[in-house]
Order: C-alpha cells, then sequence, then structure tokens
C-alpha cells in the first residue's frame, strides 16, 4: 500500500525498505521532467527534509522525505532517464530506498484514498 504527504511523494514499504517517489500527479503538473538531483546514499534524512530537486521544461521543484531514513540506494536509472517520472512515477521512476527508521510514520500519512480526496478526484 502506497501512502502520500500533502507535498505530493509516495512512500510504499515492502520488507521493511521505504520506496520514495513522486506522485503521477506531481510528475504531470510538472510536465516534461528534463533532470533530478538524487539525494546522497547512506546520508539520514528526516521526515520533511529535501531529499533532492526535479525540475522540468515547466519549473524546478524540491522534493521531501515523507518518512524518516537513511538512505539505502538512489534509482541511478534517474540519472540519464529522468522522463521515467513522467512515464512511471508511481512504479519504475521510485526515487530512493529508505531504512524505515519507525514503522509508525506512514501513519502520519495518507492513503490512496484520502490522497485522492485531497486531489479532489
Amino acid at each position: 500500500m502506497k501512502y502520500y504527504t500533502e507535498e505530493h511523494e509516495w512512500v510504499e514499504v515492502k520488507d521493511g525498505v521505504a520506496y520514495v517517489g513522486i506522485s503521477q500527479h506531481a510528475a504531470d503538473e510538472l510536465g516534461d521532467i528534463t533532470y533530478i538531483e538524487l539525494p546522497q546514499e547512506g546520508e539520514f534524512y528526516g521526515s520533511g527534509d529535501t531529499l533532492g530537486v526535479v525540475e522540468s521544461v515547466k519549473a524546478a521543484s524540491d522534493f521531501y522525505a515523507p518518512i524518516s531514513g537513511k538512505v539505502l540506494a538512489i534509482n541511478t536509472d534517474l540519472e540519464d532517464n529522468p522522463e521515467l517520472l513522467n512515464e512511471s512515477a508511481e512504479d519504475e521512476a521510485w526515487i530512493c530506498q529508505l531504512d524505515l527508521e519507525n514503522a509508525n510514520d506512514v501513519k502520519d500519512l495518507m492513503d490512496e484514498d484520502a490522497y485522492a480526496e485531497f486531489l479532489g478526484d
């Protein structure tokens, strides 16, 4: 199950690892994504900390850690193919994996239904 923030990041926990990305809504709003600045592997980020920047032909936007944790891995495919975020924002284009610091962090986030309601869908 995915959980979402009001800033349009998502997190999905699989086997104690939190996969983090931006929502399809965010990718669609940004337009054609041309560059992504990824977080540093091995660094700890607190919930709400800036993980990096996504740039598009329209704008540049920070993206934030939806939960606290240390970056275990980054999706290096995005370095050469940032447009994957437009094509598959909530699947293949995960941005990083975080070591789940506190499993209760996701309880503060919106589930898919609440996020859809937040968007007005």
